[in-house]
């Protein structure tokens, strides 16, 4: 028998990924509510308890109600949005974080589906900290670089425009007031006492996403070179097949945060020397940091080879 799967929010940009990874899949059969009737409160009830697993695809506000609508206890959620992230009884969707994330990953109802920002973040700061190199109480920086599709329909269409304003082909440092939204699951997930610093930028580029942090090692535990940090890492993620930890000094000299567009691949790279280090993760926002990310846990939740329909 196939696996019921809903996408609520099928038509945003992040709802259409999904469907593009999984729409051709045969072990899955896909509903699909009429485009008249998306906004009409009892055929969304209906299609939320009719499915075995449930994508949500919607603002915060949104998948609140979705999740209200539910009264199926069957059903299985999975949360592309803000709303649950460090909610209580949500299982947070990052599997590579430890063998016990991916086991809870995989027994869980209701998982909510990291930030691509946050993805960024928590892959290298989380390890760091778990591994007791990186002090909880550290002052992080961190600054990430995106494309434009992560800033939904209306931001691709102003970026895509013919007329856009010259403005939009130069980096855009947005995010000013340092609350960013996905700062709450960046300080929860990777155990730190204080929120980082964060710095988003957005660019005249489609997908693909690096974030960064900067350390001071005399401040580490231990007071590591970027190559031993390099070493740490690289053991920490050995057995992972999406995420891969580059050799120290294997990296050229400059990286493009596009490079892995259209993957659902995270790379991570260290740079630096005795006395400061520079940690970079490489991804597809739309990818690993959304839709690649929501259909990896989806199999894990299915206990299927994670990879399936991603490679």
């Amino acid at each position: 028998m196939k696996t019921k799967v809903y996408i609520d929010g099928q038509s945003g940009t992040t709802g259409l990924q999904i469907y593009d990874r999984i729409g051709a899949r045969d072990d899955l059969d896909l509903l699909r509510i009429d485009e008249d009737k998306r906004h009409d409160m009892a055929e969304r009830k209906k299609f939320l308890n009719s499915a075995d697993i449930v994508f949500l695809c919607l603002p915060d506000d949104g998948a609140r109600e979705a999740v209200s609508l539910i009264e199926n206890e069957h059903v299985r959620v999975i949360d592309a949005s803000t709303a649950h992230r460090t909610a209580p009884g949500w299982t947070y969707g990052f599997p590579e974080l430890s063998r016990d994330q991916r086991e809870e990953i995989s027994k869980s109802s209701r998982v909510a589906n990291p930030g691509c920002h946050a993805t960024g973040l928590i892959s290298t700061t989380a390890p760091l900290v778990r591994l007791g190199v990186l002090p909880d109480d550290y002052p992080l920086t961190c600054y990430s670089l995106t494309g434009y599709s992560g800033g939904g329909k209306k931001m691709i269409a102003d970026y895509e425009a013919d007329d856009k304003p010259q403005e939009l082909f130069a980096p855009g440092i947005y995010g000013l007031n340092l609350k960013h939204k996905h700062i709450p699951e960046m300080q929860k997930v990777c155990g730190l006492k204080y929120a980082p610093v964060f710095m988003p930028v957005v660019d005249d580029y489609y997908k693909g996403m690096a974030g960064t942090i900067m350390l001071h090692n005399r401040l580490l535990t231990g007071q590591p070179t970027a190559q031993d940090i390099c070493g740490m890492l690289q053991e920490y993620y050995e057995d992972e097949h999406f995420v891969k930890v580059h050799d120290f000094g294997d990296h050229g000299k400059k990286i493009y945060a596009n490079a892995l567009a259209g993957t659902n691949e995270l790379h991570i790279i260290v740079c630096g020397h005795e006395d400061q280090t520079s940690v970079t993760a490489l991804f597809d926002n739309l990818g690993k940091g959304a839709s690649g990310a929501a259909v990896q846990n989806m199999n894990i939740m299915l206990g299927l080879d994670e990879t399936t329909g991603l490679e």
